[in-house]
């Protein structure tokens, strides 16, 4: 960057729209254009502190206390950096693209640092009504290479397991790009049929076939100017690749009956919770086509990979689906929701919460409202915690029949290191299937009051 002095470079940064701050080396605040007042610093005094003071009341840098931190990876590479932080803000803690730029002085030293926040609308990191909602680790990843490719023409391509909202993250994506006033249309291509296919995404002419009594428009015509969703790209059959193919390689199509090429205009994101890797060997998806829509792949994660975000999302999800507002879920039922496997996801645990609702007919929405007859494993020893799904049973107990008496103590034990491999080793998920505390199961497992109990008749 060009070499300003300090009075020069704030005077600049007054006149610009972003939320700006300049510190020195040693992380100290030495000025704020009047964007950055408005949307961080409200009242509270910001000139002469520490940024990682202002934006997460931490009293140490951010790389001593578990975050990345751009200023160390600045001086390190001498070159600006981009992060994804949570920051604290006037109205709580969100999500914050942060970008990091050295400043140089006439001699090419580099003696302050400029720093560019930017609070992601399309996520947020408390309850919401709609749209992203997380902070876990693997939440965070996600949400940084989406805002690194929002607004770029590349094609994304989102893997990932059924129900954990790719949807949700193609759309997020498309609001954060330089098409957002344009149209998001989504597309199931799963049990698409050739002529279907073409005339849902290529429209047709009037007369192109029996009824096609006026024009239509296609999904890619409708897309114009937008971003264009292929939802399950690998049930494509390899026929109705090849057309897609030749739509994104010449960006052309035609009508069904016309004969006019017209011009296509869209941005690409495709999900599918298929390898597609392993498909392309097995030779069922095109290796063309594969490399084509994977400029850019982004994992979206399960709930396995994000478990520490399940309490919000809960809290989200029944804010979403509760006919009657201001309900909340009690401990014992969060408690029961976080040690559950979900083969579903997000779509299971909407499901979840939103039949709970129905069952529920007080103030507050409790573990039995999720345990209803209908729902329960028929398992004998089943809370539900690791069902595969709501109605699928849980693994059977071993057979404890035993040639030679034991005491209850050592009966219980064996049962217990028969659970534990099954709960992937998770306390709070196996004390969920005995119906007891986390606290009450440590005790079990060291053997505390199970073995006395056991000694009275």
């Amino acid at each position: 960057m060009h070499p300003y002095s300090l009075s020069e470079l704030v005077s600049f940064l007054d006149g610009l729209p972003e939320p700006r701050i300049v510190m020195d080396a040693r992380y100290r605040i030495i000025a704020a254009n009047p964007a950055y007042v408005r949307e961080f610093g409200a009242s509270q005094v910001i000139l002469g502190r520490t940024c990682y003071d202002v934006s997460h009341h931490f009293q140490v840098p951010c790389d001593q206390a578990g975050e990345s931190c751009p200023l160390s990876r600045c001086q390190e590479s001498d070159a600006p950096q981009r992060v994804l932080h949570l920051h604290h803000t006037p109205r709580g803690e969100e999500h914050v693209d942060v970008e990091l730029t050295p400043i140089r002085d006439e001699t090419g030293r580099v003696r302050h640092f400029v720093e560019t926040m930017r609070v992601v609308r399309q996520a947020s990191s408390k309850a919401a009504a709609r749209g992203l909602v997380g902070r876990s680790p693997a939440f965070v990843r996600m949400l940084e290479r989406m805002l690194r490719v929002a607004d770029s023409s590349a094609s994304v391509l989102l893997l990932g397991e059924t129900g954990t909202g790719k949807e949700l993250v193609a759309r997020a994506i498309h609001e954060a790009s330089d098409r957002c006033d344009g149209p998001f249309v989504a597309v199931d291509c799963a049990g698409l049929t050739e002529n279907l296919f073409e005339s849902e995404l290529f429209g047709y002419e009037k007369g192109a076939f029996t009824g096609a009594t006026h024009r239509k428009l296609g999904l890619v015509e409708a897309a114009a100017g937008g971003t264009l969703f292929l939802d399950e790209i690998g049930e494509l059959p390899l026929s109705l690749q090849v057309k897609l193919l030749r739509l994104l390689e010449t960006g052309t199509y035609r009508r069904v009956g016309g004969l006019d090429s017209l011009a296509a205009d869209f941005r690409l994101v495709a999900a599918t919770h298929r390898n597609l890797a392993a498909m392309v060997e097995a030779e069922t998806f095109r290796r063309d086509l594969y490399f084509r829509i994977n400029t850019f792949p982004i994992h979206t994660p399960a709930l396995h990979e994000r478990t520490e975000d399940i309490p919000l999302l809960a809290a989200s999800l029944l804010e979403r689906v509760d006919r009657r507002p201001g309900r909340r879920l009690t401990a014992a039922a969060l408690e029961w929701l976080v040690a559950r496997r979900y083969s579903g996801n997000i779509r299971e645990l909407r499901n979840l919460i939103e039949r709970a609702t129905l069952m529920a007919d007080g103030d507050e929405i409790d573990l039995g409202d999720f345990l209803d007859d209908e729902t329960s494993c028929s398992g004998p020893f089943c809370s539900g915690s690791f069902c595969s799904g709501p109605f699928a049973p849980c693994p059977e107990p071993p057979d404890f029949h035993l040639e030679t008496p034991v005491d209850l103590f050592t009966l219980e034990q064996r049962y217990l290191a028969w659970l534990l491999p099954r709960c992937n080793g998770e306390v709070a998920r196996a004390a969920a299937v005995l119906g007891v505390s986390p606290r009450t199961l440590y005790r079990k497992l060291q053997g505390e009051g199970s073995k006395a109990a056991s000694s009275h008749p």
